[in-house]
């Protein structure tokens, strides 16, 4: 199953340490890479970690997008942040092997999963306590992942039913487990807010969990 990352997930891992960088909706892990290949070629991820960088690439071919250098008539890297690993030099050198195999940006180990293109908010009301957490997830997750995110707030998340309330009020419906909040009948409305002029934080769609009394650890 694809995970689902938004933005400012990625945008924490933003050290040599722990580097996450997003290319054309991909998510990679470069901080294991970047751990045995320091050095003034790691200056560019290390400085871009937490970001996205599809600027860097090819979105067709998903190579280091070039240009003409007009004084050699050479096609060359475009690397305005600076040459990095497994960029060749632009001049030619013995000290340049390609023994590293598939370059780092077409390494599929490095995948995590993907970059959500539509974050979305939503409160979580606890029936049991009356607690409520405010949660950014993805919308292509399924209630299940977002459940999983919920368990940072609730060690016992996987024994709750998760509901929502129905558009006249009237009654809650269990929501499906492994469909996601547009497939459960919560509609993104923040194009609309948008047209409107509404700022997207006017509304925020309630979910609310009730105890199932099983002491279930998620």
């Amino acid at each position: 199953m694809v995970k689902y990352f938004h933005s400012t997930e990625v945008a924490l891992h933003n050290s040599a340490d722990d580097c996450w960088v997003s290319i054309h909706g991909s998510v990679l892990d470069l901080s294991e890479f970047l751990g045995a290949n320091r050095g003034p070629l790691a200056r560019p991820i290390i400085e871009a970690a937490g970001g996205d960088i599809s600027f860097w690439f090819d979105k067709a071919t998903g190579d280091v997008k070039t240009y003409m250098d007009p004084d050699r008539l050479l096609t060359l890297p475009y690397t305005p942040m600076g040459r990095f690993l497994h960029v060749p030099p632009p001049e030619p050198t013995s000290e340049w092997n390609t023994d590293f195999g598939t370059p780092w940006w077409k390494n599929e180990n490095y995948i995590i999963g993907k970059l959500s293109t539509k974050p979305r908010k939503i409160n979580v009301v606890n029936t049991l306590t009356q607690q409520e957490h405010l949660l950014e997830v993805c919308s292509e997750e399924t209630i299940s992942e977002i459940q999983g995110r919920y368990v940072a707030f609730n060690g016992h998340a996987a024994s709750y039913t998760w509901k929502r309330l129905t558009a006249d009020g009237e009654k809650f419906i269990v929501m499906e487990m492994d469909k996601n909040l547009e497939d459960n009948g919560v509609p993104d409305e923040d194009f609309d807010f948008e047209k409107l002029h509404i700022p997207d934080d006017y509304y925020v769609p309630v979910i609310h969990v009730y105890y199932n009394d099983d002491l279930t650890i998620a």
